[in-house]
Order: C-alpha cells, then structure tokens, then sequence
C-alpha cells in the first residue's frame, strides 16, 4: 500500500468552533421558553442582592464554583 495506513476516524474530527454570543442568548431564550430554565451569568447581575441570593441557591444544589470571581471577600 503506498503511503501507509490512514490513523483511524474519529468523531472529534468534526469539531465545531466555539459558540457565539448569538447562539448562546438564542439557546437561552429557547430554554427559558420552552423549559423554564432561566440560565444568567452571575456577573452580569447588576442587583448585589440578587446576585448573592442567585449564586447562594447554585451552591446549595451544586457546589461552590471554582474559579471565577467571588462576591463579598
């Protein structure tokens, strides 16, 4: 066989780029809508009060974030 064997195919192949703001908001609104999910970036809450009680309920049901800047300290 000239060349040699082929490496084999792998899904990963088709890697897609990385999603846009646009496909993101678009993915919220269609969770929101159609599931309830309201998905918001907790830095993007202007209301300190908010903010904090938001990211208080994420921890209880998921666990303390890593990374990413913590509130209050």
């Amino acid at each position: 066989m000239a060349g040699g064997s082929r490496p084999p195919r792998s899904s990963l192949e088709c890697a897609r780029s990385p999603t846009s703001a646009a496909e993101i908001d678009a993915m919220q609104r269609r969770a929101w809508h159609e599931q309830g999910l309201a998905m918001l970036p907790v830095d993007e809450i202007a209301d300190p009060t908010v903010r904090q009680a938001i990211a208080n309920e994420a921890a209880r049901r998921w666990g303390r974030r890593n990374g990413g800047r913590v509130h209050g300290r």
